[in-house]
């Protein structure tokens, strides 16, 4: 089984794999203060609640944009499932050209998303992730990563708003029945989701522009939200990174061989 891990700002998501196959899947909060015995006891704990035997773990892939977490989870791959994690970043073999101009500056999740989508479902291609950040990367018609765009995701947006208008309160980040809002609370919800609509077909519009027709795919925790509201996205792939990062450990390790 491989144990593929993505270590964002906001969440941890880990997949098992065997073979190609997506087995289990967990999203946890990140805690840049949670220490690597104790990220194998929740680890652990995830993998019981699913059936699964975490002994039977014989590769780890990390892609991470907290340098600190990346160094717990390589402790942990190391003292607790007796791996080398393969770690998504200088020196590892992706298969793809980065092509900005300085391609250390890209993050193991743009990378990742960038390597599956090409994979996947072929290039030229648009991927949008709405996490931390909303993300928006282009695939060259050969698989190559030729940039992006960043911009605040929407929980980060909408959070701001509340902590510097003195009057706003937090609310779910739902559809409202219009783009006209009531009351406060369905203004904010209109003004979150649907100005964030405009943004995301806006960009793609740009994008578009600039690389001719492409395939878009989004991912993220808010993936199907926003999709649901434009026509402008045609795939959501909520488990595009993950499969990006149990690509590039392929290419990186020989799963014939034995640890």
């Amino acid at each position: 089984m491989l144990l593929a891990i993505d270590i964002s700002n906001t969440n941890i998501k880990a997949g098992v794999y065997q073979g190609d196959s997506l087995v289990a899947d967990w999203r946890v909060a990140t805690d840049h203060h949670r220490l690597s015995d104790e990220y194998a006891v929740l680890l652990r704990a995830l993998f019981a609640q699913s059936g699964l035997e975490w002994k039977l773990v014989d590769g780890v892939v990390l892609g991470s944009v907290v340098p600190t977490l990346t160094a717990t989870f390589v402790e942990l791959s190391r003292k607790y499932l007796d791996c080398d994690p393969v770690v998504l970043g200088p020196g590892a073999r992706t298969g793809i050209k980065i092509l900005i101009d300085n391609p250390r500056e890209v993050g193991a999740d743009r990378i990742a998303n960038t390597v599956a989508a090409y994979r996947k479902y072929g290039g030229p291609a648009i991927v949008v992730d709405f996490g931390t950040a909303t993300t928006f990367d282009a695939v060259s018609a050969d698989g190559d990563y030729l940039g992006g765009a960043i911009a605040p995701g929407v929980i980060v947006a909408a959070e701001a708003l509340v902590q510097k208008a003195a009057r706003l309160n937090s609310v779910e980040i739902i559809r409202p029945r219009s783009a006209i809002g009531k009351n406060t609370v369905t203004s904010m919800q209109s003004g979150i989701l649907f100005g964030y609509v405009g943004l995301t077909e806006g960009l793609i519009a740009r994008f578009q522009e600039e690389l001719g027709p492409a395939k878009v795919i989004a991912t993220g925790g808010l993936a199907n939200l926003i999709a649901a509201e434009t026509k402008m996205i045609e795939v959501v792939d909520i488990f595009l990174t993950l499969d990006g990062l149990r690509l590039i450990y392929e290419l990186n390790v020989d799963r014939s061989e034995k640890r």
